[in-house]
């Protein structure tokens, strides 16, 4: 057996690969951190009819050691149709097997979204009639990093920002952004209801170095974006910097930063409400928000991260610099890597498609809510 990683978005150690019964891995950890959980590799010479068990032997020391109870890793034979497969975990590691089908197959930690896509999905969104690229800054090792206008019918139009995959292992981030785009796309009431009254702001992919270099949370520096927000540089965090000068410059109305949490199997929102800003509006702004996506998709308010006391607001986060800086709704937005325990699905746990789903969802309440934003 041949086991890669050599390509976009792979990530993996091989130490032995004997053994089809027991092949032994490990996770490389993320370019100039000591952050990893990410994986995705190629195994070939597989033997259709065998079952194959692979182990992650570092897991245990990843980030979040906690996240692999309950998972499942997600395979694929084509790239395309990504399935969860029996997934174990022990003091030992992360226990994976395959019953193989065919004589190759993927294995990742969520279904990846490549850059390939990325750059189809651009051509897509620039197809639309009221799409422009507004600007292109650079990520650290050059590749670029799109800021897409979505315009609007309005004369004096609110401005929602959406950025996703600040954390370059949160696949779901950009697949959500899939869906938006793809909305974008059709013509129905509720969108036409949103753009009447808003331009969108769009950064489909905030850390492309760290996508592409197998990273779990960090960019090619090293530097954790969504801990950069107080003080960017260009030296460290161009990509923070140059979304925060082209806010400075347009201002924003409403704010939605697209994650995955390892850990919670569920969707759900973290906000503002530790800003020293946090003022009465903002609450029933954020209430309503949770309330109108409860009410139509797979999004809940009984799990989540802790709330925040007043005034002890992070604001290193996207999320509370921005709510604070442009005393606005501002949003993380949280999907799973696991499932939805709400309403599981068993063959592919939370993915691709449903993170697209959710994008979907998020615009109609954004189409409900943009003439309160201010």
């Amino acid at each position: 057996m041949q086991i890669r990683s050599d390509f976009d978005s792979g990530n993996i150690q091989v130490l032995d690969a004997s053994d089809p019964g027991r092949v032994r891995l490990a996770i490389r950890k993320d370019f100039a951190s000591d952050h990893f959980q990410w994986f995705h590799f190629l195994a070939e010479g597989l033997t259709p009819g065998q079952t194959h068990r692979f182990t992650l032997e570092n897991a245990p020391q990843s980030s979040y050691k906690n996240a692999w109870t309950g998972y499942r890793a997600v395979a694929s034979y084509d790239g395309a149709d990504w399935f969860r497969v029996p997934t174990t975990y022990d003091e030992g590691g992360l226990h994976f097997e395959l019953l193989a089908e065919r004589t190759s197959v993927r294995f990742a930690y969520f279904e990846p979204y490549s850059r390939a896509r990325h750059a189809q999905l651009l051509v897509k969104a620039l197809a639309l009639p009221n799409v422009e690229l507004l600007a292109c800054g650079s990520s650290l090792q050059g590749r670029e990093l799109p800021l897409l206008h979505v315009r609007g019918t309005a004369a004096a139009p609110r401005k929602v920002w959406l950025i996703a995959q600040q954390h370059p292992g949160e696949h779901m981030a950009e697949w959500y952004m899939e869906g938006l785009i793809e909305r974008l796309g059709q013509d129905d009431d509720e969108l036409r209801a949103l753009l009447a009254q808003a331009d969108l702001y769009l950064v489909p992919n905030m850390n492309p170095d760290g996508a592409f270099l197998g990273n779990l949370r960090t960019n090619a520096a090293g530097q954790d974006l969504n801990r950069a927000w107080q003080a960017p540089s260009a030296e460290r965090s161009p990509e923070v910097l140059f979304v925060q000068q082209q806010m400075a410059a347009i201002g924003v109305d409403c704010f939605l930063d697209i994650h995955g949490d390892e850990e919670i199997p569920h969707v759900f929102t973290a906000g503002c409400e530790g800003n020293p800003g946090f003022t009465a509006r903002l609450e029933a702004l954020e209430q309503e928000f949770r309330q109108r996506l409860m009410a139509i998709g797979e999004f809940q308010v009984a799990h989540g991260y802790p709330r925040d006391q007043p005034g002890q607001a992070n604001l290193a986060l996207a999320c509370n610099w921005v709510g604070q800086t442009y005393d606005c709704l501002a949003y993380t937005v949280e999907m799973p890597f696991k499932d939805h325990d709400d309403s599981p699905q068993p063959r592919t746990g939370w993915n691709g498609a449903r993170s697209k789903r959710l994008a979907r969802d998020v615009l109609t309440v954004l189409a409900a809510m943009a003439g309160k934003l201010r």
